[in-house]
């Protein structure tokens, strides 16, 4: 363990041949004790640099991951997470809690006091204090400033490794190797990290009044999910993160020698389950979905469908699909301009663009393109766009391969651009999300019970996963448990 961070650093930088007295006045320069964890902390980023960059960064998490449409909830996520950021030793910090609409379980933070919850992980959560646990985990990073720490290392790493250079060139063939020594580095920084964010959030939600021993609920989940995924038991030494199941046993020890009386410490279990009733589960159709290499979106009523065997992805702003080779892409995204033929134009018109416009139809929709070369920074790359008229909106559709390769993904690549169309498939313009549907027992229950009395769209080991119960499970009269209503895509 590095017991003190400032002396390590300068003599990281002493190796990499920077001069011994100004590695040393760097190092200490940038040393401070950290109020949340009580240590020296190294840190080149004033806290106004933290916090502009987590607003600039907030940005393009919202536009890349977009936030869930549900006001209540958006409100309920911050005013959770303000309360248990006032317990903080970094109260004044400008924090910003938020619902990302991303079905995958997780939750991340931001410099600069951004935390984002993802719907995912608010479907697997089973109560009001699990998930201030999760926030006040991730407001650990925050405090402990985790981030702007590893960024300060990572930046003095790569400064002490450019000095050594050009003090003697000959070290420049070890860049590269040396560079991957340094992410090995920051990897371990990693794991210790997670585990003094841990023990921040189990303060943080204690001091909130929150009982700590939900905690170690979460982390039982999060293990149930990885083995649900395939994931099974990752060794702690291989992850980025501790094993769930180390910080389950971890977390557990440390609450059992607490002395303390937690029966009237709040959980809000039921309550907090009521207000996911309703809630998206899964990834949602409305946002478009794939049936094979087909793509289809109902909310805009477009279709399209990709070459056989391309790797394909639906993200936030762009559908595209990569080539098995890696070496081409098609894509579609909003464009901007108001006709085809004004995206086109300006599309042609950048700085190492060369080829021209034609206007015509694509499945009797207005259209403008043609296919171009581009040059950056000496690499020359080939494709054809098109610019489609539907709807309100422009649409771009994009293809292109490094110049080599071109001539053999031309032929793939044009029948996916030709193939968009409207979308008027009744079925496929109504399909709807699975949601959260909570549910009151009137009677005991078990699992298979409750199952077939209340059936879900989805298998009964995901009813059993949601609710963080084993198979065989019994539910008692009076418990509020979730199930998933609607029907698969087909």
């Amino acid at each position: 363990m590095i017991r003190n961070p400032c002396t390590h650093l300068a003599g990281v930088l002493r190796r990499a041949l920077v001069p011994p007295a100004l590695a040393l006045a760097i190092a200490l320069q940038g040393c401070a004790v950290n109020p949340a964890t009580g240590k020296r902390q190294f840190s080149l980023i004033g806290e106004g640099q933290e916090i502009a960059m987590g607003r600039e960064y907030d940005q393009e998490i919202v536009a890349s991951l977009g936030l869930y449409p549900d006001t209540a909830l958006q409100r309920y996520v911050q005013e959770l997470g303000m309360r248990l950021a006032a317990q903080s030793e970094r109260p004044n910090l400008p924090w910003t809690f938020r619902v990302v609409d991303d079905p995958v379980v997780n939750a991340f933070a931001l410099p600069g006091g951004y935390i984002y919850i993802t719907r995912g992980i608010l479907a697997h959560l089973n109560s009001e204090a699990e998930l201030a646990a999760v926030i006040g985990h991730e407001i650990g990073h925050v405090t402990a400033r985790h981030s702007v720490t590893r960024m300060s290392t990572q930046q003095l790493a790569q400064l002490g490794l450019a000095v050594g250079v050009a003090l003697r060139p000959e070290l420049g063939g070890y860049a590269q190797a040396a560079s991957a020594g340094l992410q090995l580095l920051f990897l371990k920084h990693g794991r210790e990290d997670e585990s003094q964010s841990d023990e921040l959030g189990l303060r943080y939600m204690m001091r909130a009044g929150y009982d700590p021993r939900e905690m170690a609920g979460v982390f039982e989940m999060l293990s149930r999910v990885s083995q649900a995924a395939g994931g099974g038991r990752v060794p702690e030494w291989l992850s980025t993160h501790p094993d769930p199941e180390n910080r389950r046993d971890r977390i557990s020890r440390q609450v059992a020698a607490m002395t303390q009386d937690f029966s009237g410490s709040k959980v809000e279990r039921a309550s907090y389950l009521r207000r996911l009733n309703g809630l998206v589960f899964g990834d949602d159709p409305r946002e478009g979905y794939f049936r094979g290499n087909e793509f289809l979106h109902p909310t805009l009523a477009f279709r399209l469908t990709f070459p056989e065997g391309w790797q394909t992805s639906n993200q936030k702003q762009a559908v595209l699909a990569v080539s098995p080779e890696g070496d081409a892409v098609v894509q579609v995204t909003l464009a901007g301009g108001s006709s085809p033929e004004a995206a086109a134009r300006s599309f042609f018109a950048q700085d190492g663009v060369a080829g021209s416009v034609a206007t015509g139809e694509i499945n009797g929709l207005r259209a403008a393109g043609g296919e171009f070369a581009a040059t950056s920074q000496g690499q020359v790359v080939r494709g054809r766009v098109a610019f489609v008229a539907h709807g309100d909106a422009v649409y771009q559709l994009l293809a292109y391969a490094v110049e080599a390769r071109w001539g053999a993904r031309a032929e793939a690549a044009g029948r996916a651009i030709g193939s968009f169309s409207r979308l008027t498939d009744k079925a496929a313009l109504a399909v709807e999300p699975f949601r959260l549907e909570i549910v009151t027992l009137d009677r005991a229950l078990s699992l298979d019970e409750f199952v077939r009395r209340y059936p879900s769209g989805v298998p009964l080991e995901t009813v059993a996963l949601i609710n963080q119960v084993d198979a065989g499970a019994r539910f008692e009269s009076g418990a509020v448990v979730k199930r998933v209503v609607g029907k698969p895509v087909s």
